[in-house]
C-alpha cells in the first residue's frame, strides 16, 4: 500500500502562486502515474494534471493548461504541482493520487489540501 502525504495548500490572492507537494511512501511504483485532482463545493472531483512516473509524460486539464506545471523528483518519491496565475475558480480541495497510467483507476489518495484563491 502506498501512502501519500500532501502539503502546500493555503490562501492566496488572485494572480498569485502556490506549490503543492505530495510525498509517496511504500512499495515501488515505477509503472504507475501520479496526479492531482481537485473538488470544489458542489462539484465533482476533476483531474487537474497527471505525470507518468517512468518517463515524466504529462497531461493537463484544459482549465489549467499554461498556468499549472506538474513535476516529480524520483529520488525523493515526491510529486509537485506549481500553480501560477491562480484564479478564484481554482479554489478547491486538492488531492494527490496514484494509480494506473491515465488515473481512471486510483489505487491511493492523499488526505487533501485546501487551496483558496481570493478575488
Amino acid at each position: 500500500q502506498v501512502q501519500l502525504v500532501e502539503s502546500g495548500g493555503g490562501l492566496v490572492q488572485a494572480g498569485g502562486s502556490l506549490r503543492l507537494s505530495c510525498a509517496a511512501s511504500g512499495r515501488t511504483f515505477g509503472s504507475y502515474a501520479m496526479g492531482w485532482f481537485r473538488q470544489a463545493p458542489g462539484k465533482e472531483r476533476e483531474l487537474v494534471a497527471r505525470i507518468r512516473w517512468s518517463d515524466g509524460t504529462t497531461y493537463y486539464g484544459d482549465s489549467v493548461k499554461g498556468r499549472f506545471s506538474i513535476s516529480r523528483d524520483n529520488a525523493k518519491n515526491t510529486m509537485y504541482l506549481q500553480m501560477n496565475s491562480l484564479k478564484p475558480e481554482d479554489t478547491a480541495v486538492y488531492y494527490c493520487a496514484l494509480g494506473g497510467a491515465t488515473l481512471i483507476y486510483v489505487a491511493s489518495w492523499g488526505q487533501g489540501t485546501q487551496v483558496t484563491v481570493s478575488s
